[in-house]
Order: C-alpha cells, then sequence, then structure tokens
C-alpha cells in the first residue's frame, strides 16, 4: 500500500522527520544534505525515486534562507529524479509574518516563497497554522493547512483544571484563533487590548478585555518570537487579578532573549509543539512543554498519499 511512499527530511528538524516516519510505519528514506566549503549547499538523493510520491519535511525557521534554499533544492532533485509527485511538509513557514504590504514600498515576502516553492516544482504543500490565513492563496498548487488546537486540546483537557481556565488572545488579530480553542475547551474568553506605542514600535498592554480576576489564563497564539508581547500581557493578567498565567504558542521561535524574558515573567508554563526544532539550552527551561504533531503529520503524510479525505485531523 505504502511501497510508493517516500519521506525525505531536511536538516530543520531531523527529530521530528524520524518522529513522523515512525507514526507512519514508512523508513525515513536516504538523502544527502551537507555544505561545501564555499556555503553552497548540496543534496544528493539516494535512492530510487523514479514514480514514486515523494514527501519533504522542513520548516523554515532560523536560519531561514539556508533552511528554505535547502528546501527548493531538494525540490529539484527530486523533481529531476523523477518523483512522480512532491510534497513539500512545512510545519512553520518562515516570512509568515510578511504577508501583507502594509507600508510604502516593502515586500510581500510569504507570497515571493510560495512562488519560489511552486517554481521549483512542489506540487502540493503541508503546513500547520500559518500566521494569517491568506498565505493559503499565494499558491497556485494545492495547500493543506493542518491546525494544532486538537493536539492542544487534548492535553489541557488531561492536565488542566479548564473548569476555571480562560483562553486569553495577546491581542484582537489573534481572537479567532483563541476563541476556537476556548470552544473546544468551553472556556470563556478574553482579549488583551494591545496597542503601539512610540517612535520605536515597541508594543504595550492597556487592557484586558473579559474577566480575568481569580481566573486560571492561558495566553494562546500562533508564534513565540522574542516572548516581549507575550510576558507583557502576563504581567496585566497578573495585576488584573489572574489566579495563575499559562502560555501556549503553536511555533516556538524564541529568538534573541525569549528564553530570559519567559524565565522572568509571571507564566508558569509555556506550551509549544516541535514544528521548530529547540537547542539544548531552550530545552533545558524548565517552563516549556514541548507538544509533538508527530501523530498529526504522519496521518495527514499517509492520507494524502492515499488520495483520502483529511477532514478527520480537524475534529
Amino acid at each position: 500500500m505504502y511501497s510508493r511512499l517516500k519521506i525525505f527530511s531536511g536538516t530543520a528538524n531531523k527529530e521530528l522527520a524520524k518522529e513522523v516516519t515512525s507514526y507512519a510505519g514508512v523508513p525515513l528514506s536516504d538523502a544527502e544534505v551537507f555544505k561545501f566549503s564555499n556555503d553552497d549547499t548540496f543534496v544528493k538523493i539516494n535512492e530510487n525515486v523514479r514514480g514514486n510520491d515523494t514527501f519533504i519535511i522542513q520548516a523554515t525557521p532560523a536560519p531561514v534562507n539556508d533552511n528554505l534554499m535547502e528546501l527548493l533544492i531538494m525540490i529539484d532533485a527530486l523533481k529531476r529524479a523523477s518523483a512522480r509527485r512532491i510534497n513539500c511538509v512545512i510545519p512553520y513557514y518562515g516570512y509568515a509574518r510578511s504577508d501583507k504590504k502594509d507600508q510604502p514600498r516593502v515586500p510581500i515576502t510569504a507570497k515571493l516563497v510560495a512562488d519560489l516553492i511552486t517554481v521549483a516544482g512542489a506540487d502540493r504543500v503541508i503546513t500547520m497554522d500559518l500566521h494569517a490565513d491568506q498565505i493559503q492563496g499565494f499558491f497556485n498548487i494545492p495547500v493543506d493547512h493542518l491546525f494544532s488546537i486538537p493536539i492542544f486540546t487534548r492535553y489541557f483537557k488531561a492536565n488542566l483544571n479548564v473548569d476555571n481556565l480562560v483562553i486569553v488572545s495577546p491581542d484582537s488579530g489573534g481572537a479567532n484563533r483563541a476563541r476556537s480553542l476556548a470552544k473546544r475547551l468551553n472556556c470563556s474568553l478574553a482579549i488583551g487590548d494591545k496597542r503601539r506605542t512610540g517612535n520605536d514600535d515597541q508594543s504595550e498592554i492597556m487592557n484586558v478585555i473579559g474577566v480575568v480576576k481569580d481566573k486560571d489564563t492561558l495566553l494562546f497564539d500562533d508564534i513565540i518570537d522574542t516572548g516581549g508581547s507575550l510576558t507583557k500581557m502576563a504581567i496585566t493578567l497578573q495585576e488584573h487579578g489572574a489566579k495563575s498565567i499559562y502560555a501556549a504558542c503553536v511555533h516556538g521561535v524564541l529568538s534573541d532573549n525569549a528564553i530570559q524574558n519567559i524565565e522572568n515573567s509571571p507564566i508558569q508554563k509555556l506550551f509549544v509543539t516541535n514544528s521548530i526544532s529547540l537547542t539544548e539550552d531552550k530545552k533545558k527551561c524548565s517552563k516549556i512543554v514541548q507538544l509533538s504533531i508527530a501523530e498529526l503529520l504522519a496521518i495527514a503524510i499517509k492520507k494524502i498519499h492515499l488520495e483520502e479525505s483529511i477532514s478527520i485531523l480537524f475534529r
């Protein structure tokens, strides 16, 4: 049934790829990926893929450009090796926040990346929790947009007291995402009123819309980068009398001084998925709990290979 299924991995998140293939019951296919001394990336597919349905698991976190080029080169290598179909599994889509022209003379880089992936020869993209839903429309090939909310829902129902829980969106832009989780957990919703202040474009939380006093609160967002906005929101919740403060973000970018910000914040636990591989120093942070998306991706890959519906993954 799966004799024509091949799953390859770039170097961005080998651990996740191995976990996915373990769930799928398919061996990880053999490919060499390395850099020459002049910094050129080289890819060699070490097994026959002619007529096969191939999947490349490659997120594009930092170093974003290196990981993106690696993905494009792997697509080209498989295309030239006569793969029947090339599916790109991109758990974290780099440049996703450059999704609109909101200033004069700026690019829409998320669209450019979509064009690069398409022109390189990809037939399909499978991704998770895009920063903006319209990015799906940047592609002229099918996009399967998966969501981690079912994974978070199962975990929180088993490990948190949801009877006293309030889901909090750090700003109005993420309200729909937070509302979806709140609905699944049968919890109430609160929204942070975040405003940009000053010439340095720093964010400041001005208010909380909703009742959080004496409540267990869970901040929910798609990406945590430096953690500045999230930790400011946590302080605001503390000032408004929240009983406890947790945070959950799908993609743990955790750049710059994010770990220090989290450690010094009122956040008791930060839940992230393994869409991005955590470095050893980040794994040592006692507040971070990582949930796996491997089973979700494995089911999606097998269903797509068999041309079956993946709607079950959204329940």
